[in-house]
């Protein structure tokens, strides 16, 4: 396994990954509903990421934006607003989503903007 310097936002989704999993508990009064949601999204969050770092793949990113807008969506969507669930899961979300979007730009510019491109832009 090589270690990329993009793994460490990996590492960040992890642990908003194990927030989300223990979320439900730290809101004694937690919606059912929302600690479903909690945990799937937390679950998903998780495999992703540790894929991500074990074996990357453009793919992982993509997944994590998607949960990660989920998250921030789905307490309208399943009906649990105004809890401390909905404050946890848009939060969570809006981190996973910033760090997918990160790494998914990293790559893009690693390998559309890399040192060649740079180079040819220092010329002109």
């Amino acid at each position: 396994m090589k270690w990329r310097k993009e793994s460490a936002l990996d590492l960040y989704n992890l642990v908003a990954a194990i927030f989300l999993l223990a979320a439900p508990w730290l809101s004694a009064h937690a919606n059912p509903t929302a600690a479903i949601d909690l945990w799937i999204s937390g679950a998903a969050i998780a495999i992703m990421s540790l894929a991500a770092i074990f074996a990357f793949s453009i793919w992982e990113e993509w997944i994590n934006l998607f949960v990660g807008c989920w998250l921030i969506a789905s307490s309208w969507l399943l009906g649990f607003t105004h809890t401390r669930a909905m404050h946890f899961a848009i939060a969570a979300g809006a981190v996973v989503a910033f760090m997918a979007l990160l790494e998914l730009w990293l790559e893009y510019e690693k390998t559309h903007l890399g040192p060649a491109a740079s180079q040819a832009a220092a010329k002109h």
